[in-house]
């Protein structure tokens, strides 16, 4: 065991059932716990482990695992209220890339996943050190450990050999594997938040005696909410508090909780975490708001401790609307109405908003997280309970922080296929991390990085409550429209032009009707209506004109939803038709969304109940209705696409790409910019391509490689290069257009010159032909990962700032998303005749997709790559070339994102 093992960080993660286990090296002082776990097996189990009943065995084993042997070795214990329940451990010798593996568990502690887990974190841990494979000897009646094995999603081999059998298990991250690990985290996860979201038993501790408290607001909501459980307070002054049985402290209450509210000073949080934790309290609420460092350390390790889940602190609290428990632990105003939209938040007053919104709406909530400062549960919790709970079928979220945010993309691509995902997307205008290191850093924003990930999910991200709102009320009620084509028909001409300019302002397409169409309308449109798109149907039409006319529009395949833009007139007050009731009469023949907009309507957004009990919706503006239908239309678009596949690549070197990292930083320990030469040897690892280039160090150097790189017009470039120098042609280091020995020397003989004692030496290139200049970059988010840029490059690119960006690694999906969503895209394509140097030709798309999936690999094997930056990037139909790359580094641990862990 390594000092660097032994210095890795304790974690905590979840059994099958929902416990909480700690995960941590084994140390030398843990040899009494280790042999303890071995000499409490039963003769059977120890036969098992060691093919041999011998208490022997014990000792040896325990003074393998925690005596400090050589490299290639690693043991982890998992252990719950201080207990050692189980043990892993590899030792590859130190040589080859192959480990031998063992596991134990604890006698009374098997079929809870604790050697699964324990398994799955030194799979991760051995990745990291390079070893690629693990053996194993099992007895053959051994059937626990070989279906573990065999369990894991990773690929396994078995050979017998009499009575026993090696097992041979491949490291490598499949999805398969990634989709098992996800499963059991799943499974785990919604077992332990069941004392949270389901509790039997709740106690409400610092309820007040008097009115005002937010202890006692919730001990309200909870009482008059109609909670089906048990219900305590706990305050040593009083005897019942709004007609609840009241108890001096947790430990007195006649009942352990399965929830404890806490509601103290947050002086008093910690304490009462900890008494909570002795007590057998499995999940804790707490709103108490202001808790410094020492007092938030101390209330999540108390958590961790004693294994109990946490919502907050600074929160508004936890809702469950189900019949059977009618949960209500918020201090909101009023009680949510039950219903089927799932809402987590961490600001209470947006969770406020988005209650009030829903009930008044008609949806309702099925349960309700504030998850405040989020120091455990989180969005990614909650996503997994609304797909398993059976009665949530739209997710709205609010989230200003993500803790792993790579799990949450892989958690929200599952769910989000079942049932719609939406967010706020807050924080648009922080200034993010506009270092001016490199095009890169300073394209790559938060902004950015949040909505990569939300495209990449399937999540809908609006910009307001309002908004969210707004795409909820459709989603909920309407079917997806299958593509961007929207009808529009109103019985007043302005309220249709404005509908129509809000459509193509949302990216909405208005196609205009054809010939078959138009006659249809016209056979049951009033005399003088305007048949085109916007239908203008005059304020002369009845309802049952109307209605003929969007059920007409319907069956029309050329169109994929119908707005109908409608104003109160006095010709249908006179006559008695009710337009609005044309649209509500019988929607369910309707396969396709209709919606509608009443300029005249008091409210943002409505519900119309229809004549099958099923809804419409209604917007006060057009611009309203057209967001929500361009949001839809995008959700349909992504549900219709296959998920996307990472592609194989061929002749990357990852191993030869980790020495040039690793032996770059053990020259440079802080980290740093790469030079030329050691750029294009990483480059070249991963089979990016480049353009000619030599390395000269004197001006008699220059001359030479000039000589030998010049092409057919004779003319070179000339770069300057010095350690920290990042934009050369911002520093005036580069000379264009270089013919003829005399001006090289002359260019060299400058830049010796203006920067003397900098320059280290120059790059000579051949003139690059002309083509589209291009820039691709990646940054390595601490939080998100690396995140890869694509966009209009040369010298004006943070100028224009035409940049689109996705997390890697990078699926063939994300690559053409990428190539197509600057908005230099069509000049890729060929459009606006030469500016590739291809007469109006596309450049080189595949190349194109090759050198950015390429960038994403080696973004996704090298975590202490801090930035790289290809700018400009040649593109032409001939081929796509780097003409100028950086790339720093820095001294970065690789870390698992998929790996089961807490927060």
């Amino acid at each position: 065991m390594t000092d660097d093992a032994l210095s890795r960080p304790t974690v905590h993660a979840l059994l099958a059932d929902g416990t909480t286990v700690c995960i941590r090296p084994v140390r030398p002082d843990d040899h009494d716990q280790v042999q303890g776990l071995y000499e409490e097996m039963s003769p059977e189990n120890l036969r098992l482990r060691f093919f041999a009943a011998s208490r022997r065995s014990a000792a040896l084993a325990a003074a393998r695992a925690c005596a400090q042997p050589g490299p290639g070795y690693r043991a982890l214990l998992a252990e719950t209220e201080g207990r050692m329940i189980g043990l892993a451990e590899y030792d590859s010798g130190g040589t080859g890339d192959t480990a031998e593996i063992s596991i134990a568990v604890a006698d009374g502690l098997h079929h809870r996943g604790v050697g699964t887990l324990l398994v799955e974190h030194l799979v991760s841990a051995a990745r990291a050190e390079g070893i690629t494979g693990f053996t194993a000897d099992a007895l053959s009646e051994n059937h626990e450990v070989l279906k573990l094995f065999a369990d894991l999603g990773l690929r396994t081999a078995r050979r017998f050999d009499g009575p026993e059998v090696r097992c041979t298990i491949a490291l490598d991250q499949s999805d398969t594997y990634l989709t098992a690990v996800e499963e059991r985290g799943r499974a785990a996860d919604i077992a332990s938040l069941e004392p949270l979201l389901r509790p039997r038993t709740v106690a409400v501790v610092g309820a007040g005696r008097k009115a005002g408290s937010v202890g006692r607001a919730i001990l309200h909501q909870l009482h008059t909410g109609g909670y089906t459980g048990r219900l305590f307070a706990v305050n040593p002054r009083a005897g019942s508090i709004l007609g609840v049985p009241c108890h001096p402290s947790v430990s007195a209450l006649p009942k352990t909780p399965d929830l404890a509210v806490l509601a103290v000073p947050a002086a008093a949080v910690p304490d009462t975490a900890e008494e909570c934790g002795k007590a057998g309290v499995r999940a804790l609420l707490v709103v108490t708001a202001g808790l410094d460092a020492d007092q938030a350390q101390a209330l999540l390790a108390a958590c961790r401790a004693h294994g109990m889940r946490l919502v907050g602190p600074n929160c508004l609290g936890i809702s469950n609307t189900d019949p059977d428990l009618r949960l209500d632990a918020t201090f909101a105003a009023g009680h949510p109405r039950p219903g089927t939209a799932g809402v987590a938040v961490q600001s209470g007053g947006v969770g406020i908003a988005l209650l009030d919104g829903l009930s008044r709406l008609g949806i309702g909530v099925s349960s309700f997280a504030s998850l405040g400062d989020k120091y455990d549960v989180s969005g990614n919790d909650m996503l997994q309970w609304w797909e398993s709970d059976g009665r949530t079928d739209l997710a709205l979220l609010h989230l200003e922080s993500f803790g792993s945010p790579r799990a949450f993309s892989r958690t929200a691509r599952r769910v989000t296929r079942r049932i719609p995902v939406l967010t706020v997307d807050a924080g648009r205008t922080e200034a993010g991390r506009r270092a001016a290191a490199s095009h890169t850093a300073a394209a790559a924003t938060r902004t950015m990085t949040r909505g990569a990930l939300f495209t990449q999910a399937g999540i809908t991200a609006t910009r307001s409550v309002g908004e969210l709102l707004e795409a909820a009320a459709l989603m909920h009620s309407q079917p997806l429209p299958a593509g961007p084509r929207i009808a529009i028909v109103t019985n007043a001409g302005g309220a249709g032009v404005l509908a129509a300019d809000a459509c193509a302002e949302a990216g909405l397409e208005l196609p205009a009707p054809g010939l078959e169409l138009i006659g249809d309308l016209r056979a049951v449109l009033p005399e003088g209506a305007a048949v085109g798109n916007p239908v203008d149907a005059t304020a002369a039409v009845t309802e049952e004109q109307l209605t003929d006319c969007v059920d007409r529009i319907m069956r029309n395949g050329a169109v994929d939803a119908v707005l109908v833009a409608l104003v109160p007139t006095a010709v249908a007050a006179a006559t008695g038709d009710d337009l609005v009731r044309a649209l509500t009469r019988t929607p369910g023949r309707r396969p396709k969304p209709v919606v509608a907009v009443r300029l005249e309507q008091g409210l943002p957004v409505e519900l119309l109940p229809a004549a099958d009990a099923s809804t419409i919706p209604s917007y006060a503006e057009p611009q309203a209705a057209a967001r929500a239908l361009a949001h839809a239309a995008r959700r349909a678009a992504w549900l219709a696409r296959p998920a996307g596949t990472v592609p194989d690549l061929d002749d990357v070197e990852t191993d030869r790409a980790h020495a040039v990292v690793d032996a770059y930083l053990d020259r440079h320990p802080d980290g740093g910019w790469l030079d030329p030469r050691e750029c294009a040897e990483l480059l070249g690892c991963y089979g990016i391509p480049q353009l000619n280039w030599a390395w000269a160090a004197t001006e008699d150097d220059a001359v030479l490689a000039a000589e030998r790189l010049r092409g057919a017009d004779g003319r070179v470039v000339m770069k300057g290069h010095w350690p920290g120098l990042v934009h050369k042609t911002a520093e005036h280091a580069v000379h264009l257009d270089l013919r003829g020995d005399h001006q090289v020397r002359a260019a060299f003989r400058d830049l010796e010159t203006r920067f003397a004692g900098l320059l280290e030496g120059v790059v000579i290139q051949p003139l690059a032909d002309r083509g589209t200049e291009l820039f691709a970059g990646v940054v390595q988010d601490q939080v998100f990962g690396p995140l890869v840029l694509f966009g209009l490059g040369g010298t004006a690119t943070e100028v224009l700032n035409d940049h689109a960006a996705r997390l890697a690694p990078l699926t063939d999906h994300d690559v053409h998303d990428l190539i197509t969503a600057p908005r230099c895209a069509p000049l890729l394509f060929g459009a606006g005749g030469t500016p590739s140097g291809g007469g109006g030709r596309p450049v080189d798309l595949q190349g194109l997709e090759r050198l950015l999936l390429r960038l994403s690999r080696m973004a996704s094997d090298l975590p202490q790559l801090a930035e790289a930056d290809f700018n400009p990037v040649l593109a032409t139909p001939g081929g796509v070339t780097v003409l100028d790359a950086r790339v720093r580094l820095l001294p970065r641990r690789p870390q698992d994102p998929y790996l089961r862990r807490l927060r």
